[in-house]
C-alpha cells in the first residue's frame, strides 16, 4: 500500500473493482498517467498487485536485517576484543585475541542485532503505529473485493474520473476529504 498525503484543494476518487486484474489495470493506467502517490486495497497480501500494480519489487525491511546482521557482528568481534584487552588471560601460550574463539559470539550478536532491526524495518515501512486516521475504507475490501484511492489536483480531477470509470469499478466515489463507510 502507498501512502496518499492529503493536500488541500485536491480531489480523492476511490474506485471498488470486484476483480484482481481490474484493479492491476487501473494502477498501472495511473502510474502512466504520471500519479504516484495512491493506495490499493486487497483483501489479502497479493503479490501481482504489488509487483504488476504498484511496481513495488522488493521489501526494503531487508535492508534492515543486512545492516542490523552487520552491525551486531562487528559489535560481537568488537565486545569480545575488547574484554580480552581489558582482562587478559594467559594461558599455556595462547595468543591475546583469538580470533576463531569470537566467531561464535559475533554470530550470536548478528542473529540478535538482525532480528530485532527487522522488527524495526517492518513497523517503520508500514507506517506502525498509525496516528493518522485512514484516508478511506471500505469494508468490501475486507470481504474480497480490490480498491484503489488516488487523489488528483483539480486540474486533472475529471482525467483521473474518467480514467478509474474506464475499467468499470463496482463504486466509484469522489470525495475530497476521504471516507469511511
Amino acid at each position: 500500500m502507498i501512502g496518499a498525503k492529503r493536500r488541500q484543494g485536491h480531489s480523492g476518487f476511490f474506485a471498488l473493482f470486484e476483480h484482481l486484474d481490474s484493479t492491476i489495470d487501473a494502477c498501472k493506467a495511473l502510474r502512466k498517467a504520471g500519479h504516484k502517490r495512491f493506495r490499493a486495497y486487497a483483501p489479502l497480501p497479493e503479490h501481482h498487485l504489488l509487483e504488476e500494480g504498484l511496481a513495488k519489487k522488493h521489501s526494503p525491511v531487508r535492508v534492515f536485517t543486512l545492516a542490523g546482521a552487520m552491525t551486531g557482528a562487528a559489535t560481537g568481534f568488537a565486545f569480545t576484543t575488547w574484554t580480552s584487552l581489558d582482562w587478559p588471560l594467559i594461558t599455556g601460550g595462547k595468543p591475546l585475541m583469538s580470533i576463531p574463539a569470537y566467531v561464535v559470539i559475533a554470530f550470536e550478536c548478528a542473529i540478535l542485532f538482525g532480528a530485532l532491526s527487522t522488527v524495526i524495518g517492518l513497523f517503520i515501512n508500514a507506517g506502525l503505529p498509525n496516528f493518522r486516521p485512514m484516508v478511506a475504507y471500505h469494508p468490501a475490501c475486507s470481504d474480497g473485493s480490490f480498491g484503489v484511492y488516488v487523489t488528483a489536483p483539480p486540474a486533472e480531477a475529471e482525467a483521473v474520473k474518467d480514467l478509474l470509470s474506464g475499467f468499470e469499478p463496482a463504486e466509484l466515489r469522489e470525495d475530497p476529504e476521504g471516507f469511511d463507510v
